[in-house]
């Protein structure tokens, strides 16, 4: 038996209303801690622009998101996902449908965008809720990569 199945890389879609925060991070996050395994793409449903606070702790960790922009979910018509995971109440509540056996989860996590305080409050709040995204989402994805990679529960070659 081929193990194409085995070695694919699991396709995730993060959703937030503004494509500007969370989503973000976690496609940073993913396409960081994940790669290799896990090919990470977020969108807004009414994108704005990347937040430059998210920027400046993702970076913190060595993640480089600069590249990363805002985008509709138009703007990835056509591609095909495994998992669209949302990330924050408003998107759950619009997500579009997707094709075929697109699973939808919803994961939740505060809008660190919309903090009050100083900057130092607002940078400790972005801090949280990245380190929150990191130790919810790693984990869960690789959950879904045995489940879904592995569904037999075949022993995995060494």
């Amino acid at each position: 038996m081929p193990l194409e199945w085995m070695t694919a890389m699991l396709k995730v879609l993060f959703l937030c209303t503004e494509n500007a925060c969370r989503s973000q991070m976690a496609e940073g996050l993913v396409n960081h801690y994940l790669a290799g395994r896990v090919q990470a793409f977020s969108a807004g449903v009414a994108p704005t622009r990347l937040n430059p606070r998210a920027v400046r702790v993702m970076a913190e960790l060595g993640i480089d998101i600069t590249a990363q922009r805002a985008k509709s979910v138009a703007d990835l018509a056509g591609t095909e996902f495994d998992l669209v995971i949302t990330v924050c109440d408003s998107a759950r509540e619009q997500c579009p449908i997707f094709p075929g056996a697109t699973r939808v989860e919803h994961l939740g996590f505060p809008d660190p965008a919309r903090a009050p305080g100083t900057e130092a409050e607002i940078l400790a709040v972005f801090r949280r809720v990245r380190d929150e995204m990191r130790d919810k989402l790693i984990p869960f994805l690789e959950k879904v990569i045995l489940e879904t990679r592995n569904p037999e529960n075949l022993p995995l070659p060494e």
